[in-house]
């Protein structure tokens, strides 16, 4: 699959309306932005701007639809508001309060939360892998997990669109439904070079790619000058995120993005059932904007977070909650690191994270014990999260310093393990409130088996091709990655809080349109897959028909 630029841009323009003047904001088209009136009746209000959000609102506005994007964080200015420094990429975070619980909790920031105008995509590594076809089936084909209410086939021509709009460059890629890419792969440095070394030593495959980093020009945004600093916000627009693939041309066609405007609330007429708006704050005061329809794009804390502040005297347990769904079956990925060390430089900094990938252990192998699987992707922490890694194994003092001094003989694997959904692993409430007076989320985690011997078996697997490289030490440490589940898309309302046409049961014009309506997560970085369900759900929407959306909404209630 190679890119046709004129179809792509007759759905996207926005890689053309970035400025080519060495600018990478187009200040002029937020200038002139479409602005609506809090008393304007808009056809939909999106809450978030990041990967679900963001496309939602660029297709729906290039359909003619009137819509307003709340986000709670900035509108980024890449060049004044990101720095190549670790330590100040950390407004880029989700900051707010948030309490975490459970035998095993989960950390909650830079690998997981984002804030802003593009989400948490603006400082994510740039991988953009599809899931496999097994993954909407597992229940029936592993007997764990759940089965989707779509198939894969539903996704794949919005995999295939997002894919060249991003775009995303890699190797031809041999596992799960096996596809090229737009773009072809990247040049490696001296860390992937380790992983393809040590891969090959130990018969793995492996592959380069997928990234969303164009290999060369893409419109007016310039190629990769593999500065290293994906993590920190690309400055130069080369890595993709809704802030530079989707907002633009959103803008361009009509769409409002109100940044710094936290929602509060979902307002829901109770006599009807309908929703009407929302409430949000900005600049220290409440708004209320009224909309013929809400999707809500917040990710998968502060999602379920707001349909159950949005409670009613109908809703008396929060919106979609009748079957005490909401928060439920939250999910992160295990992540642990694996680092070797060599004694020729590798200096694994000198790259974009983002370079290798093998999806070799994905599916399950009927000879273990566990189901499902991982992937195995270079990493390439900076010098801050590498002395983070160090420390996790205990070492401080003189043994920390001399780690750090050691730093440039080090090449860093991250894996990414499916766990589980489970029933317990929630969101709730908790009695602590923010700086709005609204309670906080509180989110409990544990493991189960199945997750803890994942995490030792996908270790086991990267400490065997570093060592197959020639590492003379390996370092492992456990981590988390990528939250998604909380309001889990079903086929009953028992069973989930959204349907296959993303719309929350019993709320026929409420939308979520996020991660967090994922029922599994795969072992893959889920921001490829949120963006497609989000085109998706947006082409059924534009089907369904702006102007007979109230009457066709109401009539889905009867």
């Amino acid at each position: 699959m190679r890119s046709n630029y004129r179809d792509i841009r007759a759905r996207n323009d926005s890689a053309w309306l970035i400025p080519n003047d060495g600018t990478r904001t187009n200040h002029q088209l937020r200038a002139d932005m479409r602005r609506y009136a809090d008393d304007d009746e808009v056809d939909l209000v999106v809450v978030g701007a990041g990967a679900g959000g963001g496309v939602l609102t660029q297709r729906l506005a290039r359909a003619g639809w009137r819509v307003v994007c709340l986000d709670a964080g900035p509108f980024w200015n890449p060049d004044t508001d990101w720095v190549s420094d670790e330590r100040g990429a950390h407004t880029l975070y989700w900051t707010e309060p948030r309490q975490i619980g459970g035998t095993d909790p989960v950390p909650l920031g830079s690998n997981n939360s984002g804030r802003g105008v593009g989400g948490s995509m603006v400082h994510y590594a740039g991988y953009t892998p599809r899931f496999h076809p097994s993954d909407f089936r597992m229940l029936s084909t592993d007997g764990v997990g759940a089965d989707w209410p779509i198939h894969y086939a539903d996704l794949k021509p919005f995999y295939e669109a997002i894919e060249q709009e991003l775009p995303v460059a890699g190797q031809d890629w041999p596992w799960g439904d096996p596809h090229t890419y737009p773009h072809h792969a990247h040049p490696v440095s001296g860390n992937g070079d380790i992983f393809l070394r040590g891969a090959k030593a130990a018969g793995i495959e492996a592959r380069v790619g997928p990234v969303a980093i164009p290999n060369g020009r893409f419109g007016n945004r310039p190629h990769c000058i593999y500065r290293g600093f994906c993590l920190q916000g690309c400055k130069v627009n080369a890595k993709a995120s809704p802030l530079i693939t989707h907002i633009p041309d959103a803008l361009a066609h009509g769409a409002e993005i109100r940044a710094d405007s936290m929602v509060t609330r979902v307002v829901v007429d109770d006599r009807t059932g309908m929703v009407t708006g929302v409430n949000y704050v900005h600049a220290g005061r409440e708004h209320h904007q009224r909309a013929r329809a809400v999707a809500i794009c917040g990710y998968s804390i502060e999602t379920p977070r707001l349909l159950l502040l949005s409670a009613t005297d109908r809703y008396p347990h929060g919106l979609g909650n009748d079957h005490d769904q909401v928060g439920r079956y939250l999910m992160v990925q295990g992540a642990p690191q694996t680092a070797g060390r060599f004694d020729d430089e590798i200096r694994m900094y000198k790259a974009p994270p983002p370079e290798v990938s093998s999806e070799q252990f994905y599916e399950t192998d009927p000879s273990q014990p566990y189901k499902r699987g991982w992937s195995i992707q270079t990493v390439s922490p900076l010098p801050i999260t590498w002395a983070e890694h160090v420390t996790a194994q205990g070492h401080w003092g003189a043994p920390l310093r001399e780690y750090m001094r050691d730093y440039v003989h080090w090449a860093t694997l991250g894996a990414l393990c499916e766990y589980l959904p489970q029933a317990a692993n929630r969101v709730t409430l908790a009695d602590e409130k923010d700086r709005h007076g609204l309670p906080v989320a509180h989110f409990s985690y544990s493991q189960c088996d199945n997750d803890r011997q994942l995490t030792k078996a996908a270790t086991a697997s990267m400490e065997t091709i570093l060592k197959a490289a020639g590492a003379t030490e390996v370092m492992t440490i456990d981590r988390y990655a990528h939250l998604v589940g909380g309001a889990r898309m079903a086929g009953r309302a028992q069973d989930g809080v959204v349907d296959a046409a993303h719309r929350v049961f019993d709320v026929p014009n409420l939308y979520v349109v996020d991660g967090s309506t994922l029922p599994t997560q795969g072992s893959a970085n889920p921001a490829l897959t949120i963006m497609a369900l989000a085109a998706r759900a947006a082409d059924r929407l534009i089907r369904l028909g702006r102007r007979g959306l109230p009457e066709q909404q109401t009539a889905a209630m009867s």
